[in-house]
């Protein structure tokens, strides 16, 4: 079964909902800001096994959109046992442009609990460290100005 894929009507949407404890559901149409979102939710739907990833055409589901209040392409349907519990619209929660990180979609549906996340990136985690050196060495080198 694959990762991240589209479902074609709202009966499936229905059935994946009540088969899954986590689903993110992508409401797109062929514009480029939902191509973007398709490639982050790509990438994520291969680190966070415990979480359905699905995309469903909006226009081609009217009931659906109209029912969720789908007005914004794209629109995230962060679903929780069953019950759509939060919604990403759009880029403006992920810096209001297409240019966003993975990582930074990746916190956003954690802070949502639809994935699992431990704080540090599952996608690049020698980055965290890295930064985590950059800061030690910044506080040591302050504290040598200090003392002199």
């Amino acid at each position: 079964m694959a990762n991240y894929y589209g479902i074609t009507n709202e009966k499936e949407f229905f059935s994946i909902v009540k088969a899954s404890e986590r689903v993110v559901c992508h409401f797109y149409r062929n514009n480029w800001p939902c191509k973007v979102m398709d490639k982050h939710m790509n990438i994520l739907a291969k680190q966070h096994l415990e979480t359905r990833f699905v995309k469903i055409h909006a226009e081609k589901s009217p009931y659906l959109s109209e029912k969720l209040r789908i007005v914004v392409l794209p629109t995230l349907a962060l679903v929780k046992n069953a019950k759509v519990d939060d919604y990403v619209v759009g880029f403006d929660e992920l810096g209001g442009t297409d240019g966003f990180s993975t990582e930074e979609l990746e916190e956003r549906l954690a802070k949502a609990q639809v994935i699992i996340f431990d704080g540090e990136s599952s996608l690049n985690p020698s980055r965290s460290k890295a930064q985590t050196k950059r800061s030690v060495r910044q506080s040591s080198n302050a504290d040598s100005s200090d003392s002199e």
